[in-house]
């Protein structure tokens, strides 16, 4: 066994997934999905897979999927290669050294590691995080920062097909009053049959902040997620403060330190984790834990991920009890192709835990030789 679970391959391919309509951010827009898929085998013939991604190249976290494969060939898999995958505290305690930063591609690593290691016990990536909480979670859908009646349009769309129950609006790319007159469109369509969140991307600043997001609450949106840059966790608070309605962190959350100082700050209602931005599995339980420590539940967010990333999302969302507000694992979803032998399973709003050893998810060769980045 020892020799079986010795890594002697780490591999990377980056591939383009086709959108099925753009979907636009508070400062860029994208039609395709860039994703870098990450290999680690064994010397007894396992695979696991993990996955680097971005939501749409490195404005938001200021990493791209070019620059995670040149990160991880150059510099974490000769930290990796001859080593035994199941001491990932150990290898991510090594990889650290060479590493300072970059949490984007030390996460698609780390679930890599997860799911090779659950695979070579045949077990699910979640048992390594202490088991389900859960089995599935509701998810909530992202209609983009388009016009009120393409959104509305959409929205109705979903509802009708009893695909979503909630939606969360991109605010950002607009002037302030108008991006909230469009918002109050919106949301006077949908408010009553459907919850309507709204997401600024940190492109606002406190005045405009004060100013302009009691009306959101006024018309009934239900959460405002990062108005303010992540930095500004101070004003973050003073916010959350005066609103009737819950705050999210994102842009302000990325580590389990970054978690403790918005719970004494009181700085948000909500945590938004992403296993991408924090750097993998185990620093999101982490983060998670703190936050139900503090009477503050976190959200399964996302950066728009395949249907590898999704399922190791999943499998955090499921394990960590404090994940308590949903989820917007919806990136398999919006893409126009299918790219994983066996889809993963949305009904009834929610997305289900997969069966199966590892992430439960396997990649279609075919795919992924035909989204090959040449």
């Amino acid at each position: 066994m020892s020799d079986d679970l010795r890594i002697d391959r780490v591999e990377t391919v980056l591939v383009d997934i086709p959108l099925r309509r753009p979907h636009r951010f508070a400062r860029v827009s994208m039609d395709a999905q860039p994703v870098l898929y990450v290999f680690v085998r064994t010397a007894g013939g396992v695979t696991g897979t993990g996955e680097g991604v971005v939501p749409a190249g490195p404005w938001w976290g200021g990493e791209s999927v070019e620059t995670m494969q040149v990160i991880i060939e150059r510099y974490v898999a000769p930290v990796l290669l001859g080593r035994r995958v199941d001491g990932i505290a150990r290898l991510l305690r090594d990889v650290a050294d060479v590493v300072a930063a970059n949490l984007f591609a030390k996460a698609a690593v780390e679930v890599a590691l997860h799911d090779a290691w659950a695979r070579c016990l045949g077990v699910p990536v979640h048992t390594l995080l202490g088991g389900p909480a859960r089995t599935s979670v509701p998810v909530t859908w992202a209609l983009g920062a388009e016009a009120a009646p393409i959104v509305v349009e959409e929205a109705l769309g979903k509802l009708d097909a009893g695909l979503h129950h909630s939606f969360k609006l991109k605010m950002g790319a607009q002037e302030p009053a108008a991006d909230v007159a469009r918002v109050e469109a919106v949301a006077e369509k949908l408010v009553g049959v459907a919850g309507v969140r709204v997401d600024l991307n940190a492109r606002w600043d406190r005045l405009t902040s004060l100013t302009h997001l009691p009306r959101l609450a006024e018309a009934g949106v239900e959460m405002v997620e990062q108005p303010v840059p992540g930095h500004d966790v101070e004003t973050l608070a003073e916010i959350n403060a005066v609103l009737p309605v819950p705050v999210m962190a994102d842009e302000s959350l990325r580590t389990p330190s970054d978690a403790l100082r918005i719970a004494r700050l009181r700085a948000a209602d909500i945590l938004a984790v992403k296993i991408t931005k924090c750097g993998g599995l185990r620093a999101s339980v982490e983060i998670a834990a703190i936050g139900a420590a503090g009477g503050i539940p976190s959200h399964g967010a996302t950066s728009i991920e395949s249907p590898i990333g999704t399922a190791a999302a999943l499998h955090f969302a499921c394990a960590a009890p404090g994940v308590s507000w949903g989820s917007e694992l919806f990136g398999p979803l919006l893409m126009a192709e299918e790219i994983v032998v066996e889809p993963l399973r949305y009904a009834d709003g929610r997305l289900h835990l997969p069966d199966g050893p590892g992430l439960g998810v396997d990649l279609d060769p075919d795919k992924v030789r035909a989204f090959r980045r040449a």
